[in-house]
């Protein structure tokens, strides 16, 4: 997208900056003169600062990093949050919430128990309840809207914040610095720059300066966006698949070549690595077991005792001879 042209800036009123009463003597590199009492922001290095500043979150989203856009002030609310939501990045207009990053865990079950009561709320569930139960959910649920409505989407810490008035906004620098998460703010004559890591020094007070740089902002993450799709892998037809498992095929059948190949080499017996000694000491152990063996195979004889039949007409005369002889 074309870059911001000096003239939008000087219309835009974007080099206006603080009374020379109130100034910060670390802008003074940034600082261009005096008028009036005022001082004078130097717009070359603005629009230096601000190329550099659209690169940076170009590259971010382009790589799949995640903007929180974050401007409180009244001027910069409703700017803050059309443009948050037109390159569809999160956004806080409200007040900080203290832990925002260094407490996200707490914030993130804050954010699942808005979605709960929200869902209870679409089922009517919440019309089972009594008449105070379900006033006290609809107000919890407005409170809730109002702090974390930019947020509820962000699933975890983003990669990088842009602020619109940072001496506003120190909770959420403080918090920043401490988890090493890079910065981009519109830094005024008033304010601190060393804290920050991409110092855009302008007017945070104008209402047409805000919306000038924020847009500027959101282009530079729709274009990452637009970078990051071109990046993408294309899918695979049907075709281009068949023929990835066709190339596969030919390597399986090499692999049971060689299962068989290694099955037809020939057993290594005994004699190829025992010695002569200790193949002599197998044999002769081996030889009583090969005998009993062998007897054991031969079926055995079994003695059966002769039994002599006597004739039926014998063994009748011997009892009548026994029972005829007279007792002495």
């Amino acid at each position: 997208m074309a870059a911001v042209s000096m003239k939008a800036l000087l219309e835009s009123g974007v080099h206006f900056g603080h009374r020379t009463n109130k100034w910060d003597p670390r802008m003074k590199p940034y600082i261009f003169t005096e008028r009036n009492g005022i001082h004078i922001i130097d717009l070359q290095q603005t629009v230096k600062l601000l190329n550099h500043a659209f690169t940076v979150v170009r590259d971010t989203v382009a790589n799949g990093g995640t903007v929180l856009f974050v401007g409180t002030k009244r001027q910069a609310q409703e700017t803050v949050k059309e443009e948050a939501i037109r390159a569809g990045m999160p956004y806080v207009t409200e007040r900080w919430l203290g832990g925002m990053l260094t407490n996200w865990s707490t914030i993130h079950q804050r954010i699942l128990e808005l979605d709960r009561l929200e869902k209870m709320r679409e089922t009517g569930e919440i019309n089972r309840l009594t008449k105070k139960e379900g006033l006290l959910i609809e107000r919890e649920i407005n409170r809730l809207l109002t702090r974390l409505e930019g947020v509820r989407n962000m699933k975890r810490l983003p990669d990088l914040l842009f602020l619109v008035d940072i001496g506003r906004e120190v909770a959420a620098v403080r918090e920043a610095n401490l988890l090493k998460v890079p910065i981009v703010a519109l830094v005024d004559t008033n304010c601190n720059p060393q804290n920050i890591d991409y110092v855009i020094p302008s007017n945070d007070d104008a209402i047409r300066a805000i919306k000038l740089l924020v847009a500027r902002m959101a282009d530079a993450v729709l274009e990452g966006k637009a970078m990051r799709k071109e990046e993408e892998p294309v899918e695979e037809t049907p075709a281009v698949a068949a023929e990835k498992t066709a190339d596969a095929k030919p390597s399986k059948a090499r692999k049971s070549k060689r299962v068989v190949e290694a099955a037809d080499v020939d057993e290594v017996g005994e004699g190829d690595l025992l010695g002569e000694s200790t193949l002599a000491k197998l044999s002769v152990a081996r030889k009583p077991e090969e005998k009993s063996e062998v007897a054991a195979a031969q079926p055995e004889a079994k003695e059966t005792p002769e039994v002599v039949a006597t004739p039926p007409e014998v063994k009748d005369e011997a009892g009548a001879a026994e029972v005829s002889a007279p007792a002495e």
